[in-house]
């Protein structure tokens, strides 16, 4: 039994134009530029197998881009009535958010990046600011220390260790404050 062609891709020219403006723009991340070129060739009559093999997808990705774009021309509709005056910003943005990679699945993520920046800034101060008596910090005191000042709830020693240990095994925390004492140890910049 032949497959059921693929409903074609309607565009319209400001659609067209926005798609066209991403595919060439270079400050565009290339997946949404190559989801840009991939719209634009459905739109122009390419089939879906067709856009597979130009683009070295499965004819299951092609697909589902095609679907996206359908599923978001309400959307897409009512961004381009929004913008009516030759703004097409909201346009610009629905068109990005269609582009753009769905969530992954997975558990969320447990600690913010101000979280995680927050516990690196207490690694860079010395442990005795904090009351500390050691010389350097651990990650049980690193951890201890960031409940304590409520950046966290609760955290291991072992989660605080992997973002303190790069992929040589090593501690990337100096084993003196570098950034604590910078401005003192070389003032004006000389060596």
């Amino acid at each position: 039994m032949p497959r059921a062609t693929a409903p074609p891709i309607t565009l319209t020219a400001p659609q067209g134009a926005v798609l066209e403006r991403l595919a060439r723009a270079g400050t565009t991340p290339q997946q949404v530029a190559r989801r840009a070129q991939l719209v634009l060739a459905a739109a122009g009559g390419a089939s879906t197998g067709a856009i597979a093999r130009t683009w070295t997808i499965t004819w299951r990705t092609a697909q589902r881009w095609r679907a996206r774009w359908q599923a978001a021309q309400g959307a897409l509709l009512a961004a381009e009535a929004e913008g009516g005056d030759g703004d097409d910003r909201a346009l610009t943005a629905i068109i990005l958010g269609v582009l753009a990679d769905e969530p992954r699945p997975g558990a969320p993520a447990r600690f913010t990046p101000e979280q995680l920046c927050q516990v690196m800034a207490v690694a860079c101060e010395p442990p005795g600011d904090s009351g500390r008596p050691i010389s350097q910090w651990t990650p049980r005191e690193l951890a201890d220390e960031a409940v304590a000042r409520g950046i966290v709830v609760r955290i291991s020693a072992r989660t605080v260790g992997r973002f303190l240990v790069s992929g040589s095994g090593r501690a990337q925390t100096a084993p003196e404050p570098v950034l604590a004492h910078a401005a003192r140890a070389r003032p004006g910049g000389a060596r």
